[in-house]
């Protein structure tokens, strides 16, 4: 009889096992919380099964033997916490403080002039957006498949761009599209806001929306069964093949002190996967180290320089990201960027990091002054009756000059204007709207704080008589487009630009600088000679 239950409540372990690693897919190793719970729970199913049918008719020997199992998981979780309570900040803040090392940069050394040409504008909703534009000019897809809601910030070829992977559009859709796999991926320039749907020569076979084995996340567990995974993001090549970056996790006792030790990279078309270590890992790659990770570890930096007591007691010291982050980039890598306050949480940042999301170097730059969310305000309340919305700014080196840059956004999330906000003095504001174009946008920050644009922002001088010149009002603001003599461009100015533009008429020569059609400065003004009539 005991034989037959020790078979039976074999059997139940393993259906149960084998049911919760296939649906819930645990990694099989003790430094999990999750999976310490699911299989202790099994075994503990599996274990009160066998002791209730092999003394069932001895209720004495089943009550102590539960009451064993009970002392047991007491000891187990007591272990548990224990081991937990040691690995706490309250016994190791200096290793908490070392997770991440960050060094001291130069502003005007270590962050270029910016490229004006070559900066993400588009937050991740406003690229939704656009993604979902493209996906609705293509009928025969949008039945079939869903946008996901990744939209990877990534460096590709030198450009700025976020990707994000199509997904079937439920069960039945799975089911009919499955042989085929998913056709391609969209992809959105963060600076021009030019969106395309790359179609693959393959479909990708292994999605997140995909159904058994087809599941990306399972088809990964399946492969490192043992591994402690973090989000599988998704990136391109620098050739656009499709993958699936998996960062790898390394913890000390159970999920304490966590941090990355490399790498999976996962094809979703052939479903072929490779682990790298985190010094190993392709250069095309930018996201191997979580955002969310590498700011709570920037978080315990500036927590526990000088001991667990003092971070809440005292806080000499103490120093906490704010409650925002973006992106920035360089030729071939992706930085979070983040502001350092004072433990206090007043309106003023003490500077701020960057880490880079591949390697995670990290620089600390002491530029004092307003935070974020101060200058989304200001720049807001430079143009309140018109109800835009700040997107979280970018940090720039505009003229040698730490500022911040933001996008300004209508209720329909389209970009409506720009917002150059001085970091030091969040006061200095100037909103410029959007029509005008970034370098025009600049240029007015520039000569309100009157500095002078030197070589940043030099448009093309052009001179000529004008030969056509109207008027339009957009969005409440006054603009004039007009047309020189032997010229086919036609050029745009905001009426606030110069005093002269309200009085400017056909024939009258004019010399301005301009980038792109969008005139910056106006030089000079010839004013044509008036012919009296002769009575």
């Amino acid at each position: 009889m005991k034989n037959k239950n020790l078979l039976f409540a074999l059997v139940v372990f393993l259906v149960l096992s084998f049911g919760c690693f296939y649906v819930l897919l645990p990694a099989l190793t003790i430094q999990s919380y999750s999976s310490l719970i699911i299989f202790g729970a099994i075994i503990a199913v599996s274990y009160f099964i066998y002791i209730v049918g092999a003394n069932i008719t001895k209720p004495l020997t089943t009550v102590k033997l539960s009451f064993k199992a009970s002392v047991v998981v007491g000891v187990v979780i007591v272990v548990a916490v224990v081991g937990g309570f040691i690995y706490s900040p309250i016994f190791m803040s200096s290793t908490y403080a070392k997770r991440i090392d960050v060094t001291d940069g130069n502003f005007k050394e270590d962050i270029p002039p910016v490229d004006l040409n070559n900066l993400p504008l588009l937050d991740k909703s406003s690229t939704e957006k656009v993604g979902d534009r493209v996906m609705g000019q293509l009928p025969e897809l949008i039945s079939q498949f869903s946008v996901s809601e990744q939209y990877t910030q990534i460096s590709y070829n030198g450009r700025l761009v976020r990707v994000t992977p199509l997904e079937y559009n439920g069960f039945f859709k799975w089911f009919g599209n499955r042989n085929e796999g998913i056709p391609g991926y969209i992809m959105v320039d963060s600076t021009t806001g030019e969106a395309s749907l790359i179609k693959l020569p393959e479909g990708m076979k292994y999605a997140a929306s995909g159904f058994f084995n087809d599941s990306l996340q399972r088809h990964i567990r399946f492969q490192y069964p043992t591994e402690l995974l973090s989000t599988s993001v998704f990136e391109i090549d620098d050739e656009g093949n499709p993958y699936y970056v998996t960062p790898v996790l390394k913890v000390k006792w159970i999920e304490m002190l966590p941090d990355i030790k490399g790498a999976i990279l996962t094809n979703p078309i052939d479903g072929s996967s490779t682990y790298y270590d985190v010094a190993d890992v392709p250069k095309w790659v930018d996201h191997v180290y979580p955002a969310s990770l590498v700011i709570e570890q920037a978080n315990s930096w500036g927590s526990y320089q000088d001991g667990w007591l003092n971070s809440f007691i005292g806080q000499k010291n103490v120093r906490t990201t704010t409650q925002g982050y973006t992106y920035l980039a360089d030729d071939t890598d992706i930085f979070v960027y983040t502001g350092i306050t004072s433990a206090t949480a007043d309106q003023s940042n003490i500077g701020f990091i960057l880490i880079n999301l591949r390697t995670k170097d990290t620089k600390f730059y002491a530029v004092p002054g307003a935070e974020e969310f101060s200058a989304m305000a200001s720049a807001q309340g430079a143009v309140q009756e018109k109800g835009y919305i700040s997107t979280f700014p970018l940090l720039i080196n505009l003229d040698n000059r730490p500022t911040y840059l933001s996008s300004l956004k209508d209720s329909a999330g389209l970009v409506k204007a720009y917002a150059f906000v001085d970091v030091q003095d969040y006061q200095k504001v100037k909103v410029t709207d959007s029509n005008l174009g970034l370098v025009a946008a600049a240029k007015a920050y520039l000569q309100m704080l009157g500095a002078n644009s030197g070589e940043i922002l030099t448009g093309q001088d052009i001179t000529g008589i004008i030969t056509d010149i109207q008027n339009v009002v957009i969005d409440g603001n006054s603009y004039y487009y007009l047309t020189l003599q032997n010229d086919e461009i036609i050029y745009k100015a905001i009426i606030t630009l110069d005093d002269r533009l309200p009085f400017i008429h056909v024939g009258d020569k004019i010399s301005f600088s301009h980038s792109d059609g969008v005139i910056i400065t106006v030089n000079t003004v010839d004013k044509v000679t008036p012919q009296i009539p002769v009575e």
